[in-house]
């Protein structure tokens, strides 16, 4: 368990390292580019308010309070499902540093969080932009968002960490996951509001709306997704977040313990 603490605290040094893999990653990606990772934020900013449009209409919701609603959600689920996707492919990705670069496995780790959080902060511009059109009733507590990230940022890297090594081992993981991300992303209510159907006048409505609460990935949108709204916190859902960050992290530490030398062989 030393040996896997020390590659965590060992790559965590490394900052300088990992942070410029990351930043490179991006200029890589959009080199040549005139709007560069911008390319992101105006793609996810059409499809959230065309989605904003059409479920406000389907539901009856007022467009001030769809759009927020939904344009938030996409921001963090970026972050989240750009974790877990590129998370199983950690190490394979990186296959020739592993081999070559005598770097802890953590640091590509490291890497792909900072990326993802570059892009998570580009992806900002919406919500700024959003908050000029539909102010919203921010107030001291709104920032619990920034715990709320930092949370997230956590739980991104003991999965990706997690599901690096698995695919590593086991190579049919990674469409799997890709798979589990999209069926989830349907499953969590980034487009649709989970307090309608579960303030339903409808009793079997609103019993099948509190089935939601068994999925994970609701607690991790909506404890951020609150507080950037100016919407009252709901503690439950800080609760089995950090529930969840320490389980996963004590299962990814006993993994690490004994498969972390084995990663450069199965790559």
């Amino acid at each position: 368990m030393g040996r896997a603490l020390d590659d965590l605290r060992v790559g965590w040094r490394q900052r300088q390292l990992w942070g410029h893999l990351g930043w490179q990653d991006i200029r890589q990606r959009y080199r040549r580019s005139v709007l560069g990772p911008i390319w992101i934020t105006i793609s996810m900013a059409v499809t959230a308010v065309a989605l904003g449009i059409l479920y406000a209409g389907l539901f009856g919701n007022a467009l001030e309070d769809q759009l927020p609603y939904i344009l938030v959600g996409f921001i963090v689920w970026a972050f989240i499902s750009g974790c877990i996707i590129e998370g199983a492919d950690v190490f394979i990705a990186n296959e020739g540093l592993i081999k070559h670069l005598p770097a802890p496995i953590s640091v590509h780790v490291y890497r792909l969080v900072w990326r993802q959080s570059l892009l998570f902060a580009h992806n900002l511009i919406v919500y700024a932009v959003m908050l000029l059109i539909f102010p919203q009733d921010l107030d001291w507590s709104s920032l619990l968002a920034i715990p709320a990230f930092v949370l997230i940022a956590l739980n991104g890297a003991w999965v990706a960490l997690f599901l690096g090594m698995a695919s590593a081992r086991f190579r049919d993981l990674n469409p799997i996951v890709g798979s589990i991300v999209q069926l989830t992303f349907f499953l969590t209510p980034i487009v649709w509001i989970y307090e309608d159907f579960l303030n339903s006048e409808n009793p079997a409505i609103a019993e099948r709306a509190r089935w939601a609460e068994i999925n994970p990935a609701l607690h991790f949108i909506e404890f951020i997704r609150r507080p950037m709204l100016g919407q009252e916190q709901v503690w439950r859902h800080w609760y089995v977040v950090l529930a969840i960050t320490v389980i996963g992290w004590l299962i990814t530490l006993w993994a690490l313990r004994r498969y972390r030398a084995r990663v450069s062989y199965w790559v």
